[in-house]
C-alpha cells in the first residue's frame, strides 16, 4: 500500500499537515500568508489514497481570516489540474471537513480554481500575438518578477489616440482570489477576437490598460491577501512605495502618465455568493455624473448577463466616508472617473449555482468577456468634457 503523501512543493502551494496517519482523519491548518496574518487560502496534493474514503480537517477554519466563507462553501478538487468540481464540505463554526473517495492516487485540493504563474506568462504570450496588442514592462516585484501591462487598440482607427478613451482593468490584487485573473483571460479573449463587433467597436474607439496580475508574488506564494512583504495592495493607493509596494506603486504612475476614463478592479469576495460590483459613491469628489454613469452601467450588465446581479452587495459608503486608500476609489477621486470593484464568489452564484463546479474559472471567464457589453453601453459618456 502506497503511504500517503501530501505536496505543496508547487506555485501557489500552501497547507499545515498536523497528522497524515489515517485518510479517515487526515487533520490540517490553512497557512497565514508568508507575511501576514492572513489565513485562507490552501493548495495542496494528496497521494496514495486511491479507493479509499478521506476526510479532509481544516482545523483552525473557525479562527481563518473569514470564517463565514466557509458557510456553505465547498472545497475544490481535481485529478489533472484542468477540470475542477466541488466535494461535500461541512462547517460547524470551528472546524472544517470535506470528504472524497478518489478515483485515482493523485489528488489536488484548493480553495478555489487556482489560476498559475505559467498561464499567467501563457496569458500574455498569448495576447501578445495579437497586432492590437504591445506588452509594457513597468518595473519589478519584490521578489523579481515582472509587472507587466497590456496596452491594446486599433491603430488602423480613424479616430486618433488622443480622443480614445482610456480603459483600465486591473486584478488579483488579492493573490488568492484567483477568479479575478480568470475574469482578465475572458475579457482580453473576446476583446481580441477579430470577428467579434462589440470589440472591433471597443478598439477603434478605446485604448485598453490591462494589468492581469497585480500580485504575482503573493500568487506564486500561496497568499491569500498580500504581497511578499506582508502588504495587502488594496490598501496602498494613497502612498504606495517602492520598498512595500511596488505593484501598486508602478502601476499607479503610469496611471497618472495616461489618465484613466474608466476602471475596473476585478476581485473575489469570501462570504457573499453573487457577483456584484462595488461604486465610489463615499470618496469626496462622488457627483450625479458619476451616479448616473454607474447606475448606466450596472442596468446594461444586468440586461445582458444573468450572472451579474444588483441586489446583493455591500452597504453603500456613505458622502466622504469612502476608504481612499482603496484602488476603486483612489482612481475615480483623482481622476474623477467612473471605476467599480468587481467582486466574484468562492463559493456559487446562488442566482444560477452548478452543483459540480460551483462557480468556476470558467464561469469568471464568461463573466470577464460579459462586461465588454456594459463598457460598450457607457463608453460615450464617460468624459465629461471632450
Amino acid at each position: 500500500m502506497t503511504p500517503l503523501h501530501i505536496s505543496t512543493a508547487f506555485d501557489s502551494g500552501a497547507i499545515e499537515v498536523l497528522s497524515l496517519t489515517d485518510a479517515a482523519d487526515i487533520q490540517l491548518n490553512i497557512r497565514r500568508d508568508n507575511a501576514s496574518e492572513f489565513a485562507q487560502w490552501f493548495h495542496f496534493c494528496l497521494q496514495g489514497a486511491a479507493g479509499l474514503a478521506v476526510t479532509l480537517k481544516f482545523l483552525n477554519a473557525g479562527v481563518s481570516a473569514y470564517p463565514k466563507g466557509w458557510d456553505g462553501y465547498r472545497v475544490v478538487a481535481s485529478y489533472d489540474r484542468l477540470h475542477w468540481f466541488r466535494i461535500a464540505t461541512r462547517f460547524d463554526g470551528k472546524l472544517m471537513q470535506a470528504d472524497i473517495t478518489p478515483e485515482t492516487n493523485s489528488v489536488y485540493f484548493a480553495y478555489f480554481e487556482p489560476y498559475s504563474h505559467e498561464r499567467h506568462l501563457d496569458l500574455i504570450g498569448s495576447a501578445a500575438a495579437s497586432g492590437h496588442v504591445q506588452v509594457q514592462h513597468l518595473g519589478q516585484t519584490l521578489d523579481g518578477r515582472d509587472m507587466t501591462l497590456l496596452r491594446i487598440t486599433d491603430e488602423a482607427s480613424t479616430v486618433p489616440d488622443v480622443q480614445k478613451k482610456k480603459i483600465w482593468l486591473i486584478a488579483r490584487q488579492h493573490p488568492g482570489e484567483s477568479m479575478a485573473e480568470w475574469f482578465v483571460e475572458g475579457f482580453l479573449e473576446r476583446l481580441l477576437d477579430g470577428d467579434d463587433p462589440v470589440s472591433r467597436v471597443l478598439l477603434g474607439k478605446c485604448v485598453f490598460y490591462v494589468v492581469p496580475n497585480m500580485n504575482p508574488d503573493g500568487a506564486v506564494r500561496g497568499n491569500l491577501r498580500t504581497n511578499a512583504a506582508g502588504a495587502n495592495l488594496n490598501r496602498e493607493w494613497q502612498d504606495p512605495s517602492v520598498a512595500k509596494s511596488p505593484e501598486v506603486f508602478w502601476v499607479r504612475q503610469k496611471m497618472m502618465e495616461i489618465g484613466v476614463d474608466l476602471n475596473l478592479d476585478a476581485h473575489g469576495d469570501e462570504g457573499l455568493p453573487y457577483n456584484f460590483c462595488v461604486g465610489t459613491e463615499g470618496r469626496p469628489g462622488y457627483s450625479a455624473r458619476i451616479a448616473a454613469l454607474e447606475t448606466n452601467f450596472k442596468n446594461a450588465w444586468l440586461q445582458t448577463c444573468p450572472d451579474f446581479q444588483t441586489t446583493q452587495g455591500y452597504a453603500k459608503m456613505q458622502p466622504g466616508q469612502g476608504n481612499m486608500t482603496l484602488a476603486t476609489n483612489w482612481v475615480g477621486q483623482n481622476f474623477d472617473c467612473l471605476a467599480f470593484t468587481i467582486e466574484m464568489p468562492f463559493k456559487d452564484n446562488a442566482d444560477l449555482p452548478d452543483v459540480l463546479t460551483g462557480w468556476s474559472g470558467e464561469r469568471s471567464r464568461k463573466l470577464g468577456a460579459s462586461v465588454l457589453l456594459p463598457i460598450l453601453a457607457v463608453l460615450d459618456q464617460l468624459r465629461n468634457t471632450p
